[in-house]
Protein backbone atom coordinates (compact mmCIF):
# COMPACT_ATOMS: atom_id res chain seq x y z
CA UNK A 1 0.00 0.00 0.00
CA UNK A 2 1.19 3.66 -0.70
CA UNK A 3 0.05 6.81 -0.05
CA UNK A 4 1.72 8.19 -2.92
CA UNK A 5 -0.30 8.72 -6.11
CA UNK A 6 2.49 8.39 -8.46
CA UNK A 7 3.08 4.95 -7.39
CA UNK A 8 -0.52 3.60 -6.58
CA UNK A 9 -1.56 0.92 -7.81
CA UNK A 10 -4.06 2.19 -10.24
CA UNK A 11 -3.93 6.29 -9.46
CA UNK A 12 -0.48 5.90 -10.56
CA UNK A 13 -2.26 4.92 -14.30
CA UNK A 14 -3.15 8.61 -14.48
CA UNK A 15 -0.92 10.39 -12.19
CA UNK A 16 2.10 8.42 -12.37
CA UNK A 17 4.90 8.00 -14.63
CA UNK A 18 6.97 4.71 -15.00
CA UNK A 19 10.23 6.08 -16.84
CA UNK A 20 10.52 9.12 -14.48
CA UNK A 21 10.02 6.90 -11.62
CA UNK A 22 12.90 4.36 -12.33
CA UNK A 23 15.31 7.38 -11.95
CA UNK A 24 14.15 7.00 -8.08
CA UNK A 25 14.25 3.87 -7.53
CA UNK A 26 16.13 2.40 -4.50
CA UNK A 27 17.56 0.09 -7.63
CA UNK A 28 18.93 3.16 -9.59
CA UNK A 29 19.93 5.05 -6.59
CA UNK A 30 22.30 2.34 -5.44
CA UNK A 31 23.55 2.02 -9.12
CA UNK A 32 24.46 5.83 -9.06
CA UNK A 33 25.65 6.04 -5.65
CA UNK A 34 28.68 2.92 -6.31
CA UNK A 35 29.14 5.03 -9.28
CA UNK A 36 29.71 7.24 -7.33
CA UNK A 37 32.24 5.28 -5.26
CA UNK A 38 33.57 3.41 -8.55
CA UNK A 39 35.23 6.67 -10.31
CA UNK A 40 36.26 8.14 -6.70
CA UNK A 41 38.28 5.33 -6.56
CA UNK A 42 39.75 5.56 -9.83
CA UNK A 43 40.24 9.18 -9.61
CA UNK A 44 42.29 9.23 -6.14
CA UNK A 45 44.61 6.21 -8.21
CA UNK A 46 45.03 8.34 -10.55
CA UNK A 47 46.45 10.91 -8.21
CA UNK A 48 48.07 8.40 -5.97
CA UNK A 49 45.95 8.50 -2.88
CA UNK A 50 45.07 4.62 -3.31
CA UNK A 51 46.92 2.16 -5.18
CA UNK A 52 45.50 1.10 -9.24
CA UNK A 53 45.08 -2.69 -7.56
CA UNK A 54 42.76 -0.78 -4.43
CA UNK A 55 40.76 1.09 -7.19
CA UNK A 56 40.98 -1.87 -9.75
CA UNK A 57 39.37 -4.45 -6.75
CA UNK A 58 36.89 -1.40 -5.73
CA UNK A 59 35.31 -1.30 -8.98
CA UNK A 60 35.15 -4.72 -9.62
CA UNK A 61 33.02 -5.39 -6.31
CA UNK A 62 30.78 -2.26 -7.13
CA UNK A 63 29.88 -3.39 -10.67
CA UNK A 64 28.57 -6.67 -9.06
CA UNK A 65 27.54 -6.24 -5.52
CA UNK A 66 24.10 -5.96 -3.87
CA UNK A 67 23.70 -4.59 -0.69
CA UNK A 68 21.29 -6.30 1.81
CA UNK A 69 18.33 -2.97 1.39
CA UNK A 70 16.46 -4.75 4.74
CA UNK A 71 19.61 -4.20 6.77
CA UNK A 72 19.63 -0.76 4.51
CA UNK A 73 16.29 0.25 5.97
CA UNK A 74 16.89 -0.63 9.21
CA UNK A 75 20.11 1.39 9.60
CA UNK A 76 18.57 4.47 8.00
CA UNK A 77 15.79 4.48 10.94
CA UNK A 78 18.89 4.89 13.27
CA UNK A 79 21.51 6.66 10.90
CA UNK A 80 19.22 8.93 8.71
CA UNK A 81 21.28 8.65 5.79
CA UNK A 82 21.83 5.17 3.58
CA UNK A 83 25.62 5.15 3.47
CA UNK A 84 27.44 4.05 6.87
CA UNK A 85 25.43 0.93 6.73
CA UNK A 86 26.32 0.94 2.36
CA UNK A 87 29.85 1.11 3.21
CA UNK A 88 29.94 -1.04 5.62
CA UNK A 89 28.66 -3.41 3.61
CA UNK A 90 30.76 -2.97 0.86
CA UNK A 91 34.17 -2.90 2.85
CA UNK A 92 33.41 -6.41 3.67
CA UNK A 93 32.22 -6.99 0.14
CA UNK A 94 35.75 -5.79 -1.18
CA UNK A 95 37.77 -7.34 1.92
CA UNK A 96 41.72 -7.13 2.45
CA UNK A 97 43.62 -3.78 2.21
CA UNK A 98 41.25 -2.38 -0.51
CA UNK A 99 38.33 -2.13 2.13
CA UNK A 100 39.70 0.34 4.07
CA UNK A 101 40.19 2.99 0.72
CA UNK A 102 36.85 2.84 0.16
CA UNK A 103 34.76 5.65 -0.02
CA UNK A 104 38.23 7.39 1.15
CA UNK A 105 37.71 11.27 1.89
CA UNK A 106 34.39 11.16 1.27
CA UNK A 107 31.18 12.43 3.49
CA UNK A 108 27.29 10.51 3.00
CA UNK A 109 26.54 13.65 1.17
CA UNK A 110 28.73 13.55 -1.35
CA UNK A 111 27.12 9.99 -2.55
CA UNK A 112 23.84 10.81 -1.95
CA UNK A 113 23.92 14.38 -3.60
CA UNK A 114 25.56 13.13 -6.64
CA UNK A 115 23.48 10.31 -7.00
CA UNK A 116 20.80 12.75 -7.75
CA UNK A 117 22.78 14.72 -9.75
CA UNK A 118 23.39 11.95 -12.17
CA UNK A 119 19.84 10.37 -12.13
CA UNK A 120 18.40 14.42 -12.34
CA UNK A 121 20.39 14.72 -15.23
CA UNK A 122 18.95 11.65 -17.17
CA UNK A 123 15.72 12.31 -16.09
CA UNK A 124 16.20 15.84 -17.42
CA UNK A 125 17.23 14.71 -20.96
CA UNK A 126 13.73 12.32 -21.01
CA UNK A 127 11.78 15.63 -20.10
CA UNK A 128 13.93 17.81 -22.58
CA UNK A 129 13.10 14.84 -25.42
CA UNK A 130 9.58 14.77 -24.52
CA UNK A 131 9.09 18.33 -24.84
CA UNK A 132 10.84 18.22 -28.67
CA UNK A 133 8.01 15.47 -29.51
CA UNK A 134 5.36 17.75 -27.87
CA UNK A 135 6.84 21.25 -29.88
CA UNK A 136 6.77 19.13 -32.96
CA UNK A 137 2.82 17.56 -32.25
CA UNK A 138 2.26 21.49 -32.30
CA UNK A 139 4.22 22.14 -35.53
CA UNK A 140 1.37 19.48 -36.83
CA UNK A 141 -1.48 21.14 -35.38
CA UNK A 142 -0.38 24.33 -36.94
CA UNK A 143 -0.37 22.52 -40.70
CA UNK A 144 -3.76 21.00 -40.17
CA UNK A 145 -5.18 23.82 -38.36
CA UNK A 146 -3.40 26.64 -37.86
CA UNK A 147 -5.16 28.76 -40.49
CA UNK A 148 -8.28 28.20 -38.92
CA UNK A 149 -10.98 31.09 -36.52
CA UNK A 150 -11.10 30.78 -33.07
CA UNK A 151 -12.74 33.19 -30.59
CA UNK A 152 -10.31 34.80 -28.32
CA UNK A 153 -11.25 35.05 -24.44
CA UNK A 154 -10.28 37.09 -21.98
CA UNK A 155 -11.58 37.10 -18.45
CA UNK A 156 -13.39 34.58 -19.37
CA UNK A 157 -15.69 36.26 -21.72
CA UNK A 158 -15.63 36.20 -25.49
CA UNK A 159 -12.75 38.87 -26.89
CA UNK A 160 -12.04 39.18 -30.91
CA UNK A 161 -11.67 36.31 -33.22
CA UNK A 162 -8.01 34.85 -33.58
CA UNK A 163 -6.41 31.83 -35.44
CA UNK A 164 -5.66 28.19 -34.08
CA UNK A 165 -1.96 29.75 -34.84
CA UNK A 166 -2.25 32.34 -32.78
CA UNK A 167 -3.54 29.69 -29.66
CA UNK A 168 -0.50 27.32 -30.60
CA UNK A 169 1.71 29.94 -30.18
CA UNK A 170 0.68 30.48 -26.86
CA UNK A 171 1.30 26.82 -25.95
CA UNK A 172 4.64 26.33 -27.64
CA UNK A 173 6.63 29.28 -26.87
CA UNK A 174 7.60 28.23 -23.26
CA UNK A 175 8.10 25.23 -24.05
CA UNK A 176 10.74 25.66 -26.55
CA UNK A 177 12.21 28.09 -23.75
CA UNK A 178 11.77 25.37 -20.96
CA UNK A 179 14.00 22.99 -23.51
CA UNK A 180 16.73 24.86 -24.13
CA UNK A 181 16.90 25.72 -19.85
CA UNK A 182 17.04 22.00 -19.61
CA UNK A 183 19.41 21.41 -22.28
CA UNK A 184 21.49 24.12 -20.67
CA UNK A 185 21.39 22.96 -17.23
CA UNK A 186 24.88 22.06 -15.43
CA UNK A 187 24.42 19.28 -12.93
CA UNK A 188 27.13 19.04 -10.47
CA UNK A 189 29.45 16.58 -8.50
CA UNK A 190 29.53 16.73 -4.76
CA UNK A 191 32.09 16.38 -3.06
CA UNK A 192 33.38 18.35 -0.33
CA UNK A 193 33.93 15.10 2.52
CA UNK A 194 33.02 15.93 6.11
CA UNK A 195 32.42 19.62 6.17
CA UNK A 196 33.35 20.42 2.77
CA UNK A 197 37.18 20.69 2.90
CA UNK A 198 38.09 17.83 1.52
CA UNK A 199 40.51 17.63 4.15
CA UNK A 200 41.96 13.74 3.85
CA UNK A 201 42.98 14.62 0.39
CA UNK A 202 45.39 17.56 0.74
CA UNK A 203 46.74 19.22 -1.48
CA UNK A 204 45.37 16.67 -4.45
CA UNK A 205 42.12 17.55 -3.40
CA UNK A 206 41.37 20.24 -6.44
CA UNK A 207 42.66 17.61 -8.31
CA UNK A 208 40.85 14.72 -7.40
CA UNK A 209 37.63 16.73 -7.54
CA UNK A 210 38.39 17.89 -11.30
CA UNK A 211 38.98 13.94 -12.17
CA UNK A 212 36.08 12.60 -10.41
CA UNK A 213 33.29 15.47 -12.09
CA UNK A 214 35.44 14.82 -15.39
CA UNK A 215 34.59 11.21 -14.69
CA UNK A 216 30.80 11.21 -14.18
CA UNK A 217 30.41 14.16 -16.83
CA UNK A 218 29.25 16.18 -13.68
CA UNK A 219 29.99 19.58 -13.51
CA UNK A 220 32.84 20.84 -11.19
CA UNK A 221 30.44 23.18 -9.19
CA UNK A 222 31.73 25.17 -6.44
CA UNK A 223 31.00 23.10 -2.94
CA UNK A 224 27.03 23.90 -2.69
CA UNK A 225 26.29 21.07 0.26
CA UNK A 226 24.84 23.90 2.46
CA UNK A 227 23.64 26.22 -0.91
CA UNK A 228 20.65 24.91 -2.31
CA UNK A 229 20.22 27.28 -5.27
CA UNK A 230 20.78 24.31 -7.71
CA UNK A 231 18.03 21.88 -6.54
CA UNK A 232 15.84 25.23 -6.11
CA UNK A 233 16.34 26.15 -9.40
CA UNK A 234 15.72 23.13 -11.25
CA UNK A 235 12.32 23.02 -9.24
CA UNK A 236 11.47 26.22 -10.33
CA UNK A 237 11.98 24.72 -14.07
CA UNK A 238 9.95 21.84 -12.80
CA UNK A 239 7.40 23.49 -12.18
CA UNK A 240 7.33 26.15 -14.99
CA UNK A 241 7.13 23.07 -17.36
CA UNK A 242 4.13 21.83 -15.68
CA UNK A 243 2.34 25.08 -15.16
CA UNK A 244 2.87 26.05 -18.98
CA UNK A 245 1.50 22.41 -19.60
CA UNK A 246 -1.19 23.53 -17.18
CA UNK A 247 -2.77 26.11 -19.12
CA UNK A 248 -2.48 24.16 -22.59
CA UNK A 249 -4.77 21.54 -20.29
CA UNK A 250 -7.03 24.56 -19.15
CA UNK A 251 -7.62 25.86 -22.71
CA UNK A 252 -8.58 22.17 -24.21
CA UNK A 253 -10.95 21.61 -21.20
CA UNK A 254 -12.55 25.41 -21.90
CA UNK A 255 -12.91 24.70 -25.47
CA UNK A 256 -14.28 21.25 -24.78
CA UNK A 257 -16.25 22.60 -22.45
CA UNK A 258 -18.02 25.28 -25.23
CA UNK A 259 -17.63 21.50 -27.90
CA UNK A 260 -18.15 23.92 -31.01
CA UNK A 261 -14.44 24.64 -31.70
CA UNK A 262 -12.84 21.26 -31.01
CA UNK A 263 -13.13 17.77 -31.65
CA UNK A 264 -11.51 15.29 -29.25
CA UNK A 265 -10.91 11.47 -29.26
CA UNK A 266 -10.59 8.93 -26.50
CA UNK A 267 -12.36 10.80 -23.66
CA UNK A 268 -13.05 9.44 -20.11
CA UNK A 269 -16.15 7.56 -19.47
CA UNK A 270 -18.48 8.37 -17.03
CA UNK A 271 -19.86 5.82 -14.87
CA UNK A 272 -23.53 7.61 -14.92
CA UNK A 273 -23.91 9.14 -18.23
CA UNK A 274 -22.54 6.69 -20.76
CA UNK A 275 -22.54 9.32 -23.42
CA UNK A 276 -19.78 11.26 -22.29
CA UNK A 277 -16.21 11.74 -23.46
CA UNK A 278 -14.77 13.71 -20.36
CA UNK A 279 -11.36 15.27 -20.99
CA UNK A 280 -9.73 13.49 -18.33
CA UNK A 281 -5.84 14.01 -19.56
CA UNK A 282 -6.74 18.35 -19.37
CA UNK A 283 -7.87 18.24 -16.58
CA UNK A 284 -4.99 16.14 -15.05
CA UNK A 285 -2.23 18.99 -16.66
CA UNK A 286 -4.10 21.13 -14.44
CA UNK A 287 -4.14 19.24 -11.06
CA UNK A 288 -0.23 18.76 -11.85
CA UNK A 289 0.25 22.14 -12.69
CA UNK A 290 -0.74 23.00 -9.28
CA UNK A 291 0.33 20.23 -7.72
CA UNK A 292 4.01 21.30 -8.66
CA UNK A 293 3.66 24.84 -7.58
CA UNK A 294 2.48 23.95 -4.05
CA UNK A 295 5.42 22.03 -3.91
CA UNK A 296 7.93 24.61 -5.04
CA UNK A 297 7.07 26.67 -1.73
CA UNK A 298 8.72 23.57 -0.03
CA UNK A 299 11.75 23.37 -1.96
CA UNK A 300 12.74 26.91 -0.88
CA UNK A 301 11.70 25.90 2.84
CA UNK A 302 14.61 23.06 2.32
CA UNK A 303 17.47 25.82 0.99
CA UNK A 304 17.77 26.65 4.91
CA UNK A 305 20.44 24.65 5.94
CA UNK A 306 22.15 25.83 9.15
CA UNK A 307 25.76 26.09 9.38
CA UNK A 308 27.65 22.98 7.14
CA UNK A 309 25.30 20.69 6.82
CA UNK A 310 21.37 19.99 8.04
CA UNK A 311 19.56 16.95 8.16
CA UNK A 312 16.15 18.63 8.36
CA UNK A 313 16.31 20.90 5.08
CA UNK A 314 18.02 17.79 3.38
CA UNK A 315 15.46 14.97 4.53
CA UNK A 316 12.29 17.87 3.36
CA UNK A 317 14.04 18.02 0.00
CA UNK A 318 14.03 14.12 -0.16
CA UNK A 319 10.31 14.42 0.82
CA UNK A 320 9.47 17.10 -2.46
CA UNK A 321 11.96 16.69 -5.07
CA UNK A 322 11.23 12.93 -6.73
CA UNK A 323 7.31 14.14 -6.62
CA UNK A 324 8.11 17.10 -8.62
CA UNK A 325 10.18 15.76 -10.95
CA UNK A 326 7.66 12.37 -12.06
CA UNK A 327 4.59 15.23 -11.91
CA UNK A 328 6.88 16.94 -14.39
CA UNK A 329 7.45 13.68 -16.20
CA UNK A 330 3.11 12.91 -15.86
CA UNK A 331 2.98 16.17 -17.49
CA UNK A 332 4.82 15.86 -20.45
CA UNK A 333 3.68 12.48 -21.18
CA UNK A 334 -0.44 13.95 -20.68
CA UNK A 335 0.31 16.14 -22.71
CA UNK A 336 1.50 14.31 -25.62
CA UNK A 337 -1.51 12.08 -24.98
CA UNK A 338 -4.05 15.02 -25.47
CA UNK A 339 -2.25 16.42 -28.29
CA UNK A 340 -2.72 13.35 -30.57
CA UNK A 341 -6.40 13.22 -29.00
CA UNK A 342 -7.47 16.64 -31.12
CA UNK A 343 -9.27 15.68 -33.78
CA UNK A 344 -10.14 19.50 -35.02
CA UNK A 345 -9.38 22.75 -33.83
CA UNK A 346 -10.87 25.84 -34.64
CA UNK A 347 -13.40 26.36 -37.22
Amino acid sequence: MTASVFDHPYLSGLLGDEEISAFFSAEADIRAMLTFETTLAQAEAEHGIVSKQSAARIAGTCATFQPDVLALRHAVATDGVVIPELIRQLRKAVGGDAAEKVHFGATSQDVIDTSLMLRLKAASAVLSDRLSQLLDMFGKLDTDYGSNHLMAHTRMQAAIPITVADRLAAWSRPLADYRQRLNATAFPLQFGGAAGTLDKLGDKADAVRAALAGNLELSNTPQWQSQRAIIADLAHLLSLISGSLGKFGQDIALLAQGGDEIALSCGGGSSAMPHKQNPVAAETLVSLARFNAVQLSAIHQSMVHEQERSGAAWTLEWMILPQMVIACGASTRLAQTLATQIERLGR
